[in-house]
């Protein structure tokens, strides 16, 4: 007997597995369509998670083989069924095939979507949204050899803002950035998954390592993350900002200068009150929930005026109604004449050790995607490459010896539940992120309603197999809500080259998390919710407070699926020289001519989406220096 080659006994594994969590019995196309599929998202994650899916796969595939005599492709459906019921009969093992099922629900809810649309007609070249314009260059198009006044490492939030304040006081600005340039046209062109692994820095399978491991995806394109968020535009509550300033010694966080420099990046991103016509009944359900409880709630403010309701804003606005930097700040730094170079990757800072007054930043060394590099010289450089890859850059350019270089990790943990109802939830315009209930905020949890981008739900939907596929096929009638928390900082960036993360959720965090799964389920009942998904594998299902207060007594945070966002802190600002790395002023200590304007420069995460936090940072930071004038920026 001829052995099949190890390439397609893998596929043939992957294939079995998708068949039997979907109860593929080949009456539609879908299912069977999802192995491909899937087949393409796994090539988008890294190494260690492609292994690991494919571990699971071929393990379960080998229990199938010594429980029948077949491999899981081989068997009809009753039998693939019952080989995962002896799996899910043992709780070690349900934790695991949760994990496994995530890749395969968001593969089978792409191909059900597309198999419920027509086919669109081809857009005419040319046709759809147009962009403001930016002078973006790739970096195989860039001199090996080149100047500047300053090179701000990173585009995103904190990167966008700097670049503009110092463009705008005359300096030849270079940006330079990871990612590649998308267009709102790409975005309408492409399902919202397959869009999902080119925006996203591994795919969006980025994790912290602990117990339990956290998810925390990060944006990697021009505009950085602010091309993949919600679009939810919170102020810098006074409290952190007064802590801030009392434990840091923040001058710049004062409330009134912060409060101008906050004003002008809402005006600058257009940030208003979500209306309610395009808010989605996910949103609105959220809102009568809290009505019917006397919570705090509304409408968020967000940057997206003109939203067309399509609930995308994760994988890119494919109506340009979503202001991220790349429509918005970019464009300004670059009519002031900053150029940005793409797929750039910063290897190491630049620094001359024989300056008078010490060692100073000379400019950086720059990766392009084919190995070749380049050098682009300047005598200011700022450090605007997010909290996760900022410490690993300043160790590569033997710039990270300040020993909280990347310590100090705050995110926000989350974590969220779903409601089923009588009548479909999702149909028509939603908003991804619409509604916040702040009942609970002054405690550090923030409820938000989410509705997933179609043909992606992100919940982890209870069951295995026939029962898996029907709840796959009733989601329409789920609305989700999710809540993060405030957290105490807990996490740390290892490495020079690709960062390693790690993370210690805080057991007082840990609570938190589960008093807002049992805040979300008390909502989602005021709601009108016939039942709760609690998204925890031994009891996915309450159907009143009173059952899910029992299943919370039982659990534990390490039980809930967790993901996390807003990383920040890692190169934090602070009067102190032992605990921060930075001046209060943003300036680097250790070396002259670095600015850090980014996420890692928050003292913790400020408890409410950050956007405009780092972008009012940053505009302090940048501008500081240009007062400062070129002799003084160090």
């Amino acid at each position: 007997m001829t052995t099949p080659p190890p390439a397609r006994t893998r596929a043939r594994s992957r294939a079995g597995l998708v068949a039997a969590l979907l109860a593929d019995d080949g009456r539609e196309a879908w299912p069977a369509a999802a192995a491909a599929r899937l087949d393409g998202l796994l090539a988008a994650l890294p190494a260690p998670a492609r292994t690991g899916f494919g571990a699971a796969a071929a393990a379960v595939d080998a229990y199938a083989v010594l429980r029948t005599g077949a491999r899981l492709d081989r068997l009809p459906v009753s039998r693939r069924e019952s080989v995962l019921a002896s799996l899910a009969a043992r709780p070690a093992l349900l934790a695991l095939l949760d994990v496994v099922k995530v890749p395969v629900l968001l593969a089978a809810g792409t191909e059900r979507m597309l198999a419920g649309r027509p086919s669109p007609s081809p857009a005419a070249p040319g046709t759809g949204p147009s962009d403001p314009p930016l002078d973006c260059v790739p970096s195989a198009e860039w001199p090996d050899r080149a100047t500047a006044d300053a090179v701000v490492i990173g585009s995103g939030a904190g990167g966008a803002v700097a670049a503009r304040t110092l463009a705008r006081a005359g300096l030849r600005v270079v940006v330079l950035e990871e990612g590649r340039h998308h267009t709102t046209a790409e975005f309408g062109r492409r399902a919202p998954l397959d869009r999902f692994a080119d925006l996203y820095r591994d795919g969006g399978a980025t994790v912290m390592m602990g117990s339990p491991p956290v998810l925390l995806p990060t944006g990697r394109a021009v505009g950085g993350t602010t091309v993949v968020n919600s679009g939810t535009c919170y102020r810098t509550p006074d409290r952190v900002l007064e802590r801030w300033r009392a434990r840091h010694g923040l001058e710049l966080a004062d409330r009134t200068a912060f409060g101008a420099d906050l004003d002008e990046i809402e005006r600058t991103l257009r940030v208003a009150t979500q209306p309610l016509d395009v808010l989605g009944r996910n949103g609105l359900l959220a809102l009568a929930g809290a009505d019917r409880l006397g919570w705090r709630a509304g409408p968020l403010r967000r940057n997206a005026p003109g939203c067309k309701g399509s609930c995308q804003c994760v994988v890119g606005c494919p109506a340009g109604a979503k202001q991220s930097v790349q429509l918005s700040v970019l464009p300004e730094a670059c009519a002031a004449g900053a150029r940005i170079v793409t797929s750039a990757r910063v290897l190491r800072i630049l620094v001359d050790p024989d300056r008078p007054g010490g060692p100073r930043a000379a400019g950086v060394a720059v990766r392009r995607p084919d190995g070749s590099a380049f050098e682009l010289l300047a005598p200011l450089v700022v450090l605007a490459a997010g909290a996760l890859e900022s410490p690993a850059l300043l160790r590569r350019s033997g710039l990270g010896g300040h020993p909280r270089t990347g310590r100090n990790l705050a995110v926000h943990p989350a974590t969220s539940v779903a409601g089923r109802f009588a009548e479909p939830v999702a149909g028509g315009p939603a908003v991804l992120q619409s509604a916040g209930v702040e009942e609970l905020h002054e405690d550090g949890i923030l409820i938000e309603a989410t509705a997933p981008p179609p043909g992606m739900g992100s919940f982890v939907l209870p069951g295995l197999g026939r029962e898996l596929r029907a709840e796959l096929e009733g989601a329409d009638r789920l609305a989700t809500l999710g809540a993060m928390i405030a957290d105490r900082p807990g996490g740390r960036v290892f490495g020079s080259g690709r960062p390693l993360l790690r993370y210690r959720l805080d057991p007082a965090d840990g609570r938190s998390l589960l008093r807002g799964v049992a805040a979300m389920g008390e909502l989602l009942f005021a709601a009108g919710a016939e039942e709760v998904l609690t998204g925890l594998p031994r009891a996915p299902r309450a159907r009143s407070t009173a059952e899910l207060d029992r299943i919370l007594a039982g659990t534990t945070a390490r039980d809930l699926h967790l993901s996390a966002f807003h990383p920040t802190g890692t190169v934090a600002l602070g009067a102190d020289p032992a605990v921060a790395p930075a001046s209060p002023d943003g300036r680097l200590r250790g070396v002259r001519g670095v600015l850090v304007a980014d996420a890692s420069a928050l003292p913790g995460c400020p408890g409410v989406n950050p956007q405009l936090t780092i972008m009012a940072l940053s505009s302090a930071v940048s501008r500081s220096a240009v007062e400062r004038g070129p002799d003084a920026r160090s």
